[in-house]
């Protein structure tokens, strides 16, 4: 009896490990199919839930300050050298962990949100650089569109759970509020912004 469910065990063990290894195969071939084309230059929509908009400033020429907004959407592709990148997000999404301080920013002094309710960034020449892209892209804020240079690092490609080609960038750029017509309290407050942009996208 013992020896029989010794053998039981081993052989339930053994199917088990084919069974994983089957599934692990099958992963990798959805995950290298998903890089394929990430890299073949399908475009990919943001998914909001996963992706992130942060901004840094500086407070008193002593510590960064971080906030996020909440509200994302977007779009961009990456083929060869090239990549495009479409990001807006709703400015009175910001997100600051404090409601009065929310309410400061998108008020006449920061944001102005109402009358300028989304910031967008739009780049269609940024082109690779190492493991990175590169380029200028457009930024509007306070219905002022600049110039803004970006770098972007892809992060990952692979499939999402629903078998679909899934990508992600991480970039970071840099940029005066004076120059969008925002020069409140430069000074105690840093005049120039940190972005951080993350994104996870589906190909369309």
């Amino acid at each position: 009896m013992k020896k029989t469910a010794l053998v039981t065990m081993l052989s339930a063990l053994a199917l088990s490990a084919a069974m994983l290894a089957v599934t692990a195969g099958t992963q990798s071939s959805a995950d290298a199919q998903g890089a394929a084309a990430a890299k073949s230059g399908g475009v990919f929509t943001a998914d909001p839930v996963h992706s992130s908009v942060l901004f840094r400033i500086k407070h008193m020429n002593t510590s960064f300050f971080y906030g996020r907004f909440n509200d994302i959407s977007g779009k961009f592709s990456m083929e060869g050298d090239g990549m495009t990148i479409d990001v807006s997000v709703k400015a009175d999404s910001v997100d600051t962990g404090n409601k009065k301080r929310d309410e400061h920013v998108t008020g006449n002094d920061f944001f102005s949100a109402k009358e300028f309710p989304t910031i967008t960034f739009k780049a269609d020449k940024l082109a690779k650089s190492g493991d990175a892209f590169t380029g200028t892209g457009q930024l509007t804020f306070r219905g002022l569109t600049k110039p803004v240079e970006v770098s972007i690092t892809p992060t990952g490609s692979g499939t999402n759970r629903g078998g679909k080609p899934i990508a992600g960038f991480e970039a970071k750029a840099t940029f005066k509020r004076s120059d969008f017509g925002n020069d409140y309290m430069v000074g105690p407050l840093s005049d120039e912004v940190g972005l951080i942009v993350s994104l996870q996208g589906v190909q369309n």
